[in-house]
């Protein structure tokens, strides 16, 4: 099920970046990086009560005229109109109501997005409420008093947040599709990939009323099968700086893999794996997708009989942190190899679903560690009780230990190769949670 996205938008100075980190800090769960992703903090895992959900911030504004910033901050505005399904606007009591504030929230207004309008800096709320009044006249909704450098008021505004969710986001009636996220650099040719694919006979194309102005998901058959292609190809925006394509990207990126059950990493095979595709594709290794290597323009590459194990090695080397990604090598502009890519994405979705029952597990379990004693610390050695699958899209794993803090990464790791060599699972990530026996689920 994919994870409601919250965007928040503001002035620049109004405590967007310290209203960020205490949601993404200590206050509240953030998922722990993941070895060989590098992550800037535009976006961050959260979890309030029993809601998760994803925040993004739309993005640093340099204070420089007024217009400039009003326009700025139309455009991040913009961004989380698009991408977001609660957007927060987060204003200052003390500087007070200000006109890019107003101009702002009319745009939100517009939009029929739910919005949480706060008001940061109430240090006191006796000093200060007669001016949170004050924002009643943005005609948004009722402004919620907090400070996020003293964490008051936090938890009222997330209360509100959560109310806003959709009920269940997923029980529409493409919910049994699979919902494939093409994403990648800009040019690489996510563009020519989906229009190929939209192009062909054997190809039914329905437009989906798109979820940004510029990404639509679209509708394709193959062999009689439909699958639902999200499109984040819609950087097409002229003369923006550099590092705000590139955040723009990002955010694009992790909305669309949250909605995803697979996702295609396009990379460009002329130019190889970059440091950016290892990122990109980080986004849907963190978030339990099943991912799929599509190295793309493959026609273009001048071959000898060993090129395509010097490309295989080398993205297997960049990407080392996810080895059970499935790789093909496709030409999008002559159509070559597109058929694999639908058998690949189709061995994908079975992966991601499947369930192992838990007596086969334990066999597998027991043979792993009679191969492999393990570890100990102190005299004290670790005992494996039994293993079960909790959980599918990514499979899920409990494994009952007498003690966790004994159960090093590294075995883990080994078990899980274990499974991965029994069961294949592979273009999925796999999920252990381990736990002491006679723990609370």
């Amino acid at each position: 099920m994919s994870k409601p996205v919250v965007a928040i938008v503001g002035r620049p100075n109004v405590g967007k970046s310290t209203l960020f980190n205490a949601l993404a800090g200590e206050m509240i769960s953030i998922v722990k990086d993941t070895p060989g992703v590098t992550r800037d903090r535009i976006y961050a895992d959260v979890t309030w009560l029993d809601k998760s959900f994803t925040l993004i911030d739309t993005g640093g504004i340099e204070p420089d005229s007024g217009d400039i910033i009003l326009s700025q901050m139309r455009e991040q505005a913009q961004i989380a109109i698009d991408t977001a399904d609660v957007i927060v606007f987060i204003t200052d009591v003390q500087q007070g109501l200000v006109d890019s504030d107003a101009k702002v929230a009319d745009m939100l207004r517009r939009s029929q997005k739910p919005v949480v309008l706060v008001v940061n800096k109430v240090d006191s709320v006796q000093k200060y409420m007669m001016d949170v009044y004050e924002f009643y006249n943005l005609g948004i909704g009722e402004p919620i008093a907090i400070s996020a450098a003293n964490r008051t008021g936090i938890g009222d505004m997330l209360d509100e947040i959560v109310k806003e969710f959709p009920e269940d986001a997923d029980t529409d009636e493409d919910d049994d599709i699979p919902k494939i996220a093409v994403v990648g650099k800009p040019n690489v040719g996510k563009s020519s990939l989906i229009n190929k694919l939209l192009g062909e006979d054997r190809v039914i194309v329905s437009d989906i009323a798109g979820t940004t102005r510029d990404a639509v998901d679209a509708k394709v058959k193959w062999k009689d099968r439909e699958y639902i292609f999200i499109d984040t190809a819609g950087l097409r925006r002229k003369g923006k700086i550099k590092e705000e394509l590139e955040r723009y990207s990002v955010i694009r990126t992790v909305t669309a893999v949250e909605r995803a059950d697979v996702v295609v990493v396009v990379i460009d095979a002329t130019e190889g794996v970059t440091e950016q595709d290892a990122k990109i594709a980080g986004i849907a290794h963190e978030r339990g997708k099943g991912v799929v290597i599509a190295v793309n323009k493959w026609d273009a590459v001048e071959k000898d009989d060993k090129t395509i194990y010097k490309h295989t090695n080398r993205i297997r080397e960049v990407l080392a942190y996810m080895p059970y990604a499935e790789l093909v090598f496709i030409s999008a502009k002559s159509g070559q190899r597109l058929p694999r890519l639908f058998e690949t994405i189709d061995a994908v979705i079975e992966n991601q679903t499947l369930r192992i029952q838990t007596g086969v597990l334990n066999e597998i379990l027991s043979e792993a560690v009679a191969m492999q004693q393990p570890p100990s610390d102190r005299g004290k050695r670790l005992k494996i009780f039994y293993m079960t699958q909790v959980g599918v899209k990514p499979p899920t794993f409990v494994i009952f230990v007498n003690d966790k803090e004994l159960m090093h990464f590294s075995y883990t790791r080994y078990i899980e190769n274990k499974v991965r060599d029994a069961f294949g699972f592979r273009g999925t990530s796999l999920k252990f949670i381990i736990r002491e026996r006679g723990e609370k689920s």
